[in-house]
């Protein structure tokens, strides 16, 4: 099929999650034998750190706004087969509309951040989508499962919610030969949600055993935060390095985002990505997590300081390796990129087939 895909970014990985999901999952879409079009907002903030500017498994266009969309690219959306607006997408409302009156195809809307939508969207906060226009996607894809999708059904009229969880390019995140630099690592964006259990989970470990190294990456952190002489900081990982990353690290700590952890079924690709790379997880607690990783046999749980320097300092060598081998078995047996790939495919399939047969149902009543 030909899909067209308009998402946050592709071409830039700096200070969003969004462009590795799309990477992988796109390109594991292509390797289908699809032919793909990404098209994504030309903005100042990731137009100065482009870190895959020419993508080789699929076409890629940048546009300068709504009127140049409109212009340029109307003509091979309203010939896709199926089109689909991401979350977080500039002037997403608009743009979703324009899709929705355009296409001939299937049109979804791709959710890498559902729960924060839906506490937008009850706050009034229509950034990027609308309750008016969710009716009329034919596809939602969210970033979280369980019970979030019959909400999205229920509340807002979406015809079909669907999971696509984030996934893994099992290719390029794979254990890297390496010494070990840290005892404990995050990688991630700030986040004034997330910081409070940074701080929990990494930071005041760290003020506790000065004798463990500690690792914080990612942008966007203010300067003012007191950061233990222990816990190195780095400004940025570009994407190709994340392996190095993981790999250098003893164990690695996922930090969800309060709406996502209240929700629930909301996996980081950081949590896949690390798993992949065969570094084991301590992560936060949430709903729906040990239906993606078993508990202490795939990754550790922490609520507290405690049970996270429990884990690093108790946990013998045999059994860290164990961890992290078998959080790597159950990435790679659901959760690579080529697994997330069929499911697009099959989300798709299935509005493709109910579109048609509502519009056969339209006409037989029409005729009769």
């Amino acid at each position: 099929m030909k899909l067209i895909a308009l998402g946050l970014s592709l071409s830039s990985s700096w200070g969003n999650g969004h462009a590795t999901t799309y990477r992988a999952l796109l390109r594991a879409f292509a390797e289908r034998g699809h032919d793909v079009l990404f098209l994504e907002r030309n903005v100042p903030w990731y137009a100065a750190h482009r870190d895959l500017p020419d993508p080789g498994f699929c076409r890629f266009a940048l546009y300068g706004d709504l009127t140049e969309l409109e212009g340029r690219w109307a003509g091979e959306i309203a010939r896709a087969d199926a089109v689909v607006v991401g979350s977080y997408v500039p002037d997403g409302v608009a743009v979703g509309r324009f899709v929705q009156q355009t296409a001939g195809g299937v049109v979804g809307f791709y959710d890498i951040d559902t729960p924060v939508t839906l506490a937008k969207l009850a706050a009034g906060d229509e950034e990027y989508l609308s309750p008016e226009i969710i009716a009329d996607y034919d596809l939602y894809l969210s970033f979280t499962g369980g019970p979030t999708l019959r909400r999205i059904e229920r509340t807002y009229g979406a015809p079909r919610a669907r999971a696509l969880y984030c996934s893994v390019d099992a290719k390029t995140y794979r254990p890297t030969p390496g010494p070990q630099r840290w005892d404990l690592s995050y990688l991630g964006t700030y986040s004034p949600d997330r910081q409070p259990v940074l701080e929990r989970l990494l930071l005041e470990p760290a003020r506790r055993a000065p004798h463990l190294r500690f690792c914080v990456a990612g942008p966007q952190y203010p300067k003012d935060i007191a950061w233990p002489a222990n816990v190195e900081r780095i400004e940025h990982v570009a994407p190709g390095d994340h392996p190095a990353f993981y790999s250098a690290s003893r164990y690695t700590l996922n930090v969800t985002r309060a709406d996502m952890a209240a929700a629930g079924w909301s996996p980081s690709v950081r949590l896949f990505e690390a798993a992949a790379c065969a570094t084991p997880i301590i992560s936060d607690v949430w709903d729906g997590l040990a239906d993606l990783f078993e508990p202490r046999r795939e990754i550790l749980l922490a609520a507290s300081a405690s049970d996270v320097l429990r884990a690093l300092e108790s946990t013998d060598e045999p059994g860290r390796r164990a961890l992290a081998e078998a959080a790597r078995s159950r990435v790679l047996a659901a959760h690579t990129a080529t697994h997330r790939a069929a499911e697009l495919e099959a989300h798709l399939r299935e509005a493709m087939t109910a579109v048609a047969g509502s519009s056969e149902g339209r006409l037989l009543s029409l005729s009769s």
